[in-house]
């Protein structure tokens, strides 16, 4: 576990920080762990973003004329975790609303895409957050980011860990217009090989696996798939500091998506 001394906690301008002797008030040590070891990881090195011009054009399957206009816009999802009654670590996740024009019915991490005001990733995330289930970002300590994702949608999508200090406080308040159902789920089954299955697909030649789990709450049965699946894969085994009991073979240039072709059109 890293040296407390030896990272600093930095919180999005969008949270507040409740200090106590230099470090955030979090309700339990296990967070306060949690927050040290998030604090100091580094993502590593992605190719999405030195490679976004060849990767539009491999995908597409034609030669882009002007690579800066299909460049993936900036979005965010926010990976908002607890401890739930029984101690585990849960992850906040919606039902995105059937009216909706992307994506309508599926489970997903609360988000979307950067505005001319956000000032930061961590900005981008909470903010949606709060737009889409009344999470005020006041509660949330952001505590780190993972690599980006790039969407079916070229969507260049950062996934942001936060971690919800005051789960009291927090009065769900989900907007219709976006949001059909609210729910949490436990982080540490999306590195289990439990309710989980896999289609194999193909991408540029290259074979890899679209993965979906099974999920019920008391009320609802979710299928969580796709690229929610795919950077809920990749937070689990950041947080649990261990890999996936499956094989998780992800597409080239991290794709994680329905595995429809993307089609770039003039």
């Amino acid at each position: 576990m890293p040296n407390v001394a030896s990272c600093s906690f930095q919180f999005m301008a969008s949270s507040t920080s409740f200090l106590n002797g230099g470090l955030p008030l979090f309700p339990s040590q296990r967070l306060l762990a949690l927050a040290q070891q998030l604090c100091c990881y580094k993502a590593p090195a992605s190719s999405l973003d030195d490679n976004v011009e060849q990767i539009i054009q491999e995908v597409a399957g034609e030669v882009v004329q002007n690579p800066e206009k299909f460049r993936p816009k900036r979005a965010a999802v926010l990976i908002c975790l607890f401890e739930g009654d029984a101690g585990d670590l849960r992850v906040i996740l919606t039902k995105r609303a059937l009216r909706m024009s992307t994506h309508s019915g599926e489970v997903s991490l609360p988000g979307g895409k950067a505005e001319e005001g956000d000032k930061d990733d961590g900005d981008t995330a909470t903010r949606e957050a709060k737009e889409e289930i009344g999470l005020d970002p006041s509660l949330v300590n952001v505590v780190t980011v993972l690599e980006p994702f790039l969407s079916k949608h070229l969507l260049r999508v950062v996934p942001v860990i936060g971690i919800l200090h005051d789960r009291k406080a927090f009065k769900p308040k989900p907007n219709p217009a976006e949001v059909d159902a609210m729910f949490d789920a436990p982080l540490e089954m999306f590195i289990k090989d439990e309710n989980r299955m896999a289609e194999e697909r193909e991408m540029m030649g290259e074979k890899y696996l679209l993965h979906f789990f099974d999920y019920e709450t008391e009320d609802n049965k979710y299928l969580i798939w796709g690229l929610t699946a795919g950077i809920l894969i990749r937070a689990a085994s950041v947080v649990y500091q261990r890999p996936p009991a499956f094989p998780e073979q992800s597409p080239k240039y991290e794709f994680l998506r329905d595995g429809n072709k993307i089609t770039v059109t003039h």
